[in-house]
């Protein structure tokens, strides 16, 4: 099993929570993990973008070219990143923000208005855990039930307050579908 992960969005979004939250999960259930940010203009409201590599053997490069699974927070990012995910791969998007849907028909595409749901719980910036919710529960890469009782441990002792919408969050994600 390897599960090459890209997570997009504009800085501020969320994008390197979302990929701790998964590289470090990963890690507290015994799996292989890579992961890389990348950081420059996207500070001041362009494409932020992370990669995590999950794998239950050797991983040899945190560096994801063709991503298996993307989780995409925006439309310049799924505009960048939809061609190169693998064909059979899966795109888990934020339809609040992608104004348009998948060029692609070789891929899966779980389409959520996770901006939406972050919205009606009171705070726009979980919906980056809206989103990481339904890929946990469609990927299983990882057990929603290890990220909700870790979840403390991503975040300073100054937002512990941010814990239970996010945990919130999470399962609205993961239960989208049902």
């Amino acid at each position: 099993m390897e599960e090459k992960i890209i997570i997009a969005g504009f800085g501020g979004q969320g994008v390197v929570l979302a990929g701790n939250v998964l590289a470090q999960t990963a890690l507290i259930e015994g799996k292989n993990v890579t992961a890389m940010v990348s950081y420059g203009v996207e500070m001041r409201g362009g494409t932020a973008n992370c990669t995590v590599v999950i794998s239950d053997s050797d991983i040899y490069s945190p560096v994801v070219d063709v991503p298996s699974s993307v989780i995409i927070l925006n439309q310049p990012s799924f505009d960048r990143f939809e061609s190169k995910i693998k064909s059979n791969g899966l795109a888990v998007i934020n339809k609040s923000l992608i104004e348009r849907e998948p060029k692609r028909s070789d891929i899966k595409v779980l389409s959520i208005p996770a901006t939406e749901i972050a919205n009606k719980m009171g705070n726009t910036k979980v919906a980056n855990m809206v989103l990481v919710g339904a890929f946990v529960k469609e990927t299983k890469i990882v057990n929603l039930a290890t990220i909700l009782d870790n979840l403390h441990k991503f975040f300073s002792k100054s937002k512990q307050d941010l814990i239970a919408i996010n945990k919130e969050a999470l399962k609205k994600g993961a239960n989208f579908f049902e």
